[in-house]
């Protein structure tokens, strides 16, 4: 029904007021009697070989949905009842900030891909916790996917991740470090060793103070050279990381099918979808191998089908998220990449 004629539809809009459509009326319709146990009936699929125990966490299934989708924790029971075994909210910072100008989300149908510069756009993380307390389903995994502000320099921005552990620790099951968004300037210097060495310890020094410490991920980029990945890895042990997340959205433009002309018309942001499968999945493996099975990754960028998914946990992702292959194949992806890890 979604490919069919929902997509359709959608595409015809604008792509952030298609997003916000879609959120009103999955809203509107969970509110219905009886429509919360169809939408599980149609799409939510439970086996027990799909339960997985990941960083002291049970996940019910391993399919999750990326950071960027539900900002502002909209709508977590609604995801849940389509099958998804983890949502990660977020992108959450401590203030609330409107992000970049609009129009700041695009879609390139021929290669099923998106580019988005949305910089952050969230109600603040103290609005965010207060939504997560108001959840019915306290089965679903939720991890909070944190930044700093647009204009705290880089050199105080350890506050704000901290500040945002802090307001969510209590009604978030992990937490997700992003210095990788290529859409808040200056960001991704935080990527490098000893900024993120001290970023990490100073988020941890406070986690480990709270009643119930969270497992503490990072996400990364997918335009990292192997040497900056080896370091990657010896900061994650030498931080006491819980896993990593591989990989956020990529600048490159290389290979697109799409009019170049057009893309470049565009302007900037990070590109997701299907041209980024294969360097997400390189940089799994590479991840994997060289920490030898130890460090957890949660694999993420170009799944669009089961086989895609299953590419990435047969290169050593432990869990998947799905973002762009959501949009383009729609709910049905979840229950066809759960039914196929079970067959």
């Amino acid at each position: 029904m979604y490919k069919a004629f929902l997509k359709p539809l959608f595409f015809q809009l604008d792509a952030e007021r298609a997003h916000h459509l879609v959120f009103d009326n999955l809203k509107r319709a969970h509110r219905l009697p009886g429509t919360a146990a169809l939408l599980r009936q149609l799409y939510d699929f439970k086996h027990p070989s799909l339960e997985r125990e990941v960083f002291g966490l049970r996940f019910q299934n391993p399919v999750g949905l990326a950071a960027g989708f539900d900002k502002n924790a909209d709508l977590t029971d609604e995801l849940a009842a389509l099958g998804f075994g983890f949502v990660e909210i977020g992108t959450v910072t401590p203030r609330p900030q409107p992000g970049n100008p609009q129009p700041r989300l695009f879609r390139l149908p021929q290669d099923e891909a998106l580019v988005n510069r949305m910089g952050f756009n969230n109600i603040g993380a103290t609005a965010a916790a207060a939504r997560l307390r108001l959840r019915r389903n306290s089965q679903l995994i939720i991890g909070g996917n944190i930044g700093k502000n647009k204009d705290t320099p880089n050199e105080l921005a350890a506050q704000d991740y901290v500040a945002c552990v802090e307001a969510l620790h209590e009604v978030v099951d992990y937490f997700v470090v992003n210095v990788s968004s290529p859409n808040t300037p200056n960001l991704r210097q935080l990527q490098e060793r000893e900024p993120l060495i001290q970023l990490l310890q100073e988020i941890q020094e406070r986690n480990a103070t709270l009643p119930t410490p969270r497992p503490l991920l990072l996400k990364i980029a997918p335009d990292l050279t192997d040497t900056q990945l080896d370091d990657i890895l010896l900061i994650a042990r030498e931080t006491q990381l819980s896993g990593l997340v591989a990989t956020n959205t990529t600048i490159s433009r290389a290979g697109l099918r799409t009019d170049a002309n057009h893309v470049t018309a565009l302007g900037a942001g990070g590109l997701s979808g299907q041209p980024l499968r294969r360097r997400a999945t390189e940089v799994i493996r590479y991840l994997h191998q060289h920490s030898r099975g130890t460090l957890p990754i949660i694999g993420v960028g170009g799944i669009h089908s089961a086989e895609d998914a299953r590419e990435k946990l047969a290169a050593g992702a432990t869990l998947v998220q799905l973002y762009s292959g959501f949009i383009y194949e729609g709910p049905g992806l979840v229950k066809r990449i759960n039914q196929s890890l079970v067959n």
